[in-house]
């Protein structure tokens, strides 16, 4: 059978256009929750991150959220303007900087604390199609793709 570029190149026929159609329509669910707390969903997902375990470095955060430093360094700058986090290079090696939450920042956990759930009260599938999806979702992220 021969390619039909015609075919391919149908909206219908990407993967790619409803994983950004849903991540938009995700990370647009929490909007209104962050924004009472007056912060970005790349703010929220850092602190995500450090509640779970505080004082990690940059790069850790770089790879659990899959970012890179350049993404991630002016976000952080950011957060220690706001008084969330502070950075600590560490003693050991000064290449390597240490991301701590203040008390500030350790007090929007319970703040957040019901973001989850409300979030999750939006997204329309079973709990089962949803663990599918996350499933689906982390093959596909841990999948090497040939360029």
């Amino acid at each position: 059978m021969e390619y039909d570029y015609r075919e391919a190149m149908k909206l219908e026929n990407q993967l790619c256009f409803p994983l950004y159609a849903a991540a938009r329509a995700v990370t647009g669910a929490y909007t209104p929750y962050l924004k009472a707390l007056d912060l970005t969903y790349t703010q929220y997902i850092v602190l995500l991150v450090l509640w779970e375990k505080d004082g990690v470095t940059v790069g850790e955060i770089c790879k659990k959220l899959m970012l890179d430093s350049g993404t991630l360094s002016p976000l952080l700058k950011k957060m220690k303007t706001l008084g969330y986090i502070v950075k600590q290079h560490s003693t050991d090696d000064e290449r390597a900087v240490f991301i701590y939450l203040t008390e500030q920042g350790k007090a929007l956990q319970e703040k957040a604390k019901d973001i989850p759930f409300k979030v999750g009260q939006c997204v329309k599938i079973s709990p089962e199609k949803a663990k599918q999806l996350y499933s689906l979702l982390y093959e596909l992220l841990g999948s090497n793709f040939e360029l």
